[in-house]
């Protein structure tokens, strides 16, 4: 077997990235930013492998010409490159260091779910555009879980002229309450089982509505089933990151534990954000850890103590055919959003480049920074200034506020960050200063969350005859 073009290099200089829904929007955006910086901050002779799953072969090679493309520009048009490398730079050498794979992934198939996470443990990845084949993954740095889907419909034009007459457009731009959901769909059991077959169960498991699914438990179980690649067997060793992907929009009302899936009355993009938050931000709290620890638990792991770390982020709000919209409301949505922006609102990164600020800070900062901010302890938002200067910005959290705190008035009032960094900037106008009764609130909200998580999971485990060894199940 041929090595891979990045074997020269020293464990430490070498990177490795999944990344979930990356063939458009904003996990494009997330790979090429993570490709320019990259580049601009790691040394010359480090080496970036990203690996961007897509649900077909043929959008897993669309996916890595535009990436690729975007590196080939970059090399050849960046100043700060050639400066970093001298009067002899080659923009060869940099295109040489970053090597894009890619595998097919369907969240809403527990078979393809399984199969990618049987493919990166213990099977072989190649591009599929024939530049590497057959490579081992030794781990994976960061698994970026960006994919998701919608479930929208449209929108409420009484509810959006309702509330931008009583909050105005700043408010109602980056919290609507206009977006019509599509009642949630329930997979049935040929989507969720693919090729394994309904006939194959050992006893028949819970339903999954497809948002709920695809945002949430589909990437859940992936976490699991990689657990090989993204523990650790010694401190030494940088620990893997699961960076969760949310929305700046998703709030206590949008969840609840009697509709968990979000299949008769919440709307199940904004649900399965909120689940997404409370996971994230209590994965390691002590009165959740007794619930959330036999996930990070795996027969296939019992060398590697060190365990992953969940990261939270969202891109703000971004121009996207995430939410369904011809082509003049689009126009005029696009126009909206820099105007919100112009008038002061951090949230309104309009690109999917600029919305991916914050996770391509969070797979490329060292432990040590992250450590130090208690960055697992935060939603990190991509804010961008009316004039486009971007940087990850602290993101209230219902119940949780900006870092699991308590703050009062005076000390949000003293807050040292300045512009659009300040955490009061870009507040939800009915947002409440979080109490004591709030915060042990979330807490028990994140255990149930956690404690359901678990009961699907295992369920579904069992119904697969997959539960007697956990963690890319062969």
């Amino acid at each position: 077997m041929t090595s891979p073009p990045w074997s020269g290099a020293a464990s430490h200089e070498q990177l490795f990235v999944l990344l979930t829904g990356a063939n458009s929007g904003v996990g494009l955006g997330i790979g090429q930013r993570i490709i320019d910086e990259f580049l601009a901050s790691r040394s010359l002779s480090s080496h970036l492998i990203l690996i961007p799953t897509t649900r077909s072969a043929s959008k897993s090679r669309d996916t890595i010409h535009s990436l690729r493309a975007h590196l080939e520009k970059v090399a050849n048009t960046s100043k700060q490159l050639r400066s970093r490398a001298g009067p002899g730079y080659d923009p060869q050498s940099a295109i040489s260091r970053v090597h894009i794979l890619s595998i097919q992934l369907d969240l809403c198939s527990l078979d393809s779910i399984y199969g990618a996470a049987k493919q990166l443990v213990s099977g072989k990845v190649s591009d599929p555009t024939g530049l590497i084949e057959d490579v081992k993954i030794p781990r994976i740095d960061s698994a970026l879980f960006n994919a998701g889907i919608g479930g929208w419909s449209g929108l409420d034009w009484l509810e959006l002229a309702k509330q931008f007459f009583q909050v105005g457009l700043v408010q109602a731009c980056t919290f609507p309450s206009f977006k019509k959901a599509l009642p949630a769909a329930v997979l049935d059991q040929e989507k969720l089982l693919g090729d394994s077959g309904a006939h194959d169960l050992k006893t028949q498991p819970p339903e999954l509505a497809e948002v709920f699914c695809a945002n949430v438990f589909g990437h859940y179980v992936l976490a699991h089933e990689l657990l090989p690649l993204l523990s650790r067997s010694d401190s030494d060793e940088p620990r893997g990151r699961i960076v969760w992907t949310s929305s700046v929009d998703a709030g206590h009302e949008h969840l609840s534990f009697d509709d968990f899936q979000a299949r008769r009355y919440k709307p199940p993009y904004e649900s399965s954000k909120r689940i997404t938050d409370l996971i994230s931000l209590t994965a390691e709290l002590p009165s959740v850890r007794k619930v959330s620890a036999p996930f990070f638990n795996s027969h296939s792991t019992a060398d590697k103590p060190i365990k992953p770390r969940f990261y939270l982020t969202h891109p703000g709000v971004v121009c996207t055919p995430l939410f369904p919209l011809n082509w003049f409301l689009f126009w005029a949505y696009w126009c909206a959003m820099y105007l919100t922006r112009w008038l002061g609102s951090p949230w309104h990164t309009v690109h999917p480049y600029v919305g991916a600020c914050a996770t391509s800070w969070l797979v490329l900062a060292d432990q040590e920074t992250l450590d130090a901010l208690h960055a697992e302890r935060v939603k990190w938002g991509s804010a961008a200034s009316p004039l486009g200067h971007t940087a990850p910005k602290m993101t209230e959290v219902e119940g949780w506020g900006w870092e699991g705190m308590i703050e009062d008035r005076e000390t949000l009032r003293n807050d040292p960050s300045a512009g659009v960094l300040r955490k009061l900037k870009g507040r939800k106008w009915d947002a409440v200063d979080l109490t004591e009764d709030r915060r042990a609130e979330f807490e028990d909200d994140g255990r149930r969350c956690w404690e359901e998580l678990e009961r699907l999971r295992k369920a579904w485990e069992v119904a697969l005859g997959k539960e007697k060894g956990d963690g890319a199940h062969q």
